[in-house]
């Protein structure tokens, strides 16, 4: 017999279901992707920490999960909702069912519930908190639960998430080793390439996969090091990671950045590219419900062309504030947001979408063989 669970909302809604994951309850605030895959690499995506997450397509898990997929060691999301689970995978790269991965790490979840109708509703009055439970069944009390969590305005989630130690990255991206077979280069051949330093404030680990691929020689370290200790890497260029939550009280890292400026090619992602722009003294605000899926539209303002994304962010740069020195290379093409900065006067530059995740699939590889460059030109 299926367990019941309930996800109550704090305008007062709540969605009865039955249980996916673990027994347990979890707060968070209650976002949805639209991607039709991914969800493993979701659910370990660490910038997804504090938020339940709901997948917009109706079926999730046909193809299982493999432990090539993983983007991060453990998920790292407060909670998972779906429509329906599926029971099958097929997949000749599967090694576990959906419900056991999620039973494996200790992740709540629900399905069965109207996906559609939540979604609705968190477009209609923006990003909600959330309670998940299997264990208090009380709508009353699970809403006022869900009036009482802290959502993720002002809240440092990056120390949540940040490696406690720095590591040198030698794995390249699986389908690159696929395609070529020297991917997995000696020693000696990949020291001999640029040196990045990594800023890993809940960083992806395919996008350390493809500066890898690119040639570079990658060291991770964790997003609160100090200028000084960034530097003593000496490092041919800078990138700065994505992470979860609110980037304006990341003071740490935006005082880094800007003591870095000018040193050496910086490059950011995602919450990188947030970070970048606050150390340019720019502000960043609350979106409504965020950018969360693969099939995001920007345009590529030097030429017009337009590039389909992967996102995951609930903040973004606001452009009444922006610098000067900082010029938007790329657009939204759904709400005209910022996506993308270039400083003017510096080796300086950011996306809010993820390149690395291939959602073109191929539309926004040149980002990194432009790092490449700029680390090139100062070699």
């Amino acid at each position: 017999m299926p367990h019941p669970a309930k996800l109550a909302l704090e305008d007062g809604t709540v969605f009865t279901g039955v249980s996916l994951g673990v027994p347990g309850e979890v707060q968070g605030e209650v976002c949805f992707n639209t991607s039709m895959t991914g969800y493993q690499e979701i659910l370990t995506d660490p910038s997804y920490r504090g938020q339940i997450v709901t997948m917009t397509y109706p079926q999730i898990g046909n193809y299982g999960v493999t432990s090539e997929d993983l983007e991060s060691a453990r998920p790292h999301l407060a909670g998972f909702v779906v429509r329906e689970n599926s029971r099958l995978r097929s997949n000749f790269r599967s090694e576990a069912t959906l419900s056991e991965f999620l039973q494996e790490w200790g992740v709540v979840a629900i399905e069965g519930i109207d996906t559609r109708a939540l979604v609705r509703r968190i477009r209609s009055a923006g990003a909600l908190r959330g309670v998940l439970s299997t264990q208090d069944l009380d709508d009353a009390s699970l809403v006022a639960k869900a009036q009482a969590s802290p959502g993720l305005l002002g809240r440092d989630l990056v120390r949540e998430v940040i490696p406690d130690r720095p590591c040198d990255w030698r794995e390249p991206t699986s389908s690159w080793t696929h395609l070529n077979p020297q991917a997995g280069r000696p020693a000696a051949e990949v020291d001999s390439g640029p040196h990045v330093v990594a800023l890993d404030f809940g960083m992806k680990w395919n996008i350390p996969r493809h500066l890898y691929q690119q040639g570079c020689r990658v060291t991770v370290l964790p997003g609160t090091c100090s200028a000084e200790e960034i530097l003593q890497q000496q490092p041919d260029g800078l990138f700065l990671s994505n992470g979860p939550g609110d980037p304006e009280p990341l003071e740490y890292a935006i005082g880094t950045i800007r003591q870095l400026l000018g040193q050496q090619p910086i490059f950011g992602i995602c919450l990188g590219h947030q970070l970048l722009s606050l150390a340019c003294d720019a502000k960043t605000f609350k979106m409504k419900f965020g950018h969360r899926g693969a099939n995001q539209p920007v345009q590529r303002l030097a030429d017009q062309t337009v590039e389909i994304t992967s996102q995951n962010h609930g903040f973004a740069v606001d452009e009444d504030s922006l610098p000067s020195e900082l010029e938007v290379t790329h657009r939204s093409l759904n709400d005209r947001t910022i996506e993308g900065v270039r400083h003017r006067e510096v080796e300086a530059f950011s996306v809010q979408y993820h390149p690395e995740a291939s959602a073109g699939p191929h539309d926004s590889h040149y980002l990194f063989a432009e790092f490449m460059g700029k680390m090139g030109a100062r070699r």
